[in-house]
């Protein structure tokens, strides 16, 4: 299958669930859009609705639903993503994740700021498991 083979790294360090769930809505986009990058945004919102990044790979979700604004909003809505931080999750789950990755004055942010604090380690652990 060629979504399984061009898989994103941060899916390949994912559970089984994450990289099936990639591969089905990615096969079906091809199958509806053509190959490209709406086939891999459509892939990626599919994993979003039941998984949030967590630094370098995917976890799931307590609970399944859009992660952010954006994913609530649909495709033309002017609203940011959250780069697959649930941003929709309590502040206390969203604390939990930021002691996870390690995010120092965590007990002090807002919401906002800890989606920020999350996005920001996530990247730094994508990079540095690619550079490896």
């Amino acid at each position: 299958m060629p979504a399984r083979k061009d898989m994103p790294g941060t899916l390949k360090r994912s559970p089984k669930k994450a990289q099936d769930t990639y591969v089905k809505a990615h096969d079906s986009a091809v199958a509806e859009y053509g190959e490209g990058e709406r086939a891999h945004r459509t892939a990626f919102a599919a994993v979003k609705h039941s998984f949030e990044k967590v630094g370098d790979h995917w976890e799931p979700k307590s609970g399944k639903g859009p992660s952010d604004a954006k994913a609530a909003g649909g495709r033309d809505t002017p609203k940011k993503t959250a780069g697959g931080v649930d941003a929709n999750a309590s502040k206390q789950h969203l604390q939990d994740v930021a002691k996870k990755l390690d995010i120092s004055g965590r007990s002090k942010m807002t919401k906002s700021e800890l989606v920020d604090a999350i996005q920001k380690a996530n990247r730094k652990a994508t990079k540095k498991s690619r550079d490896k």
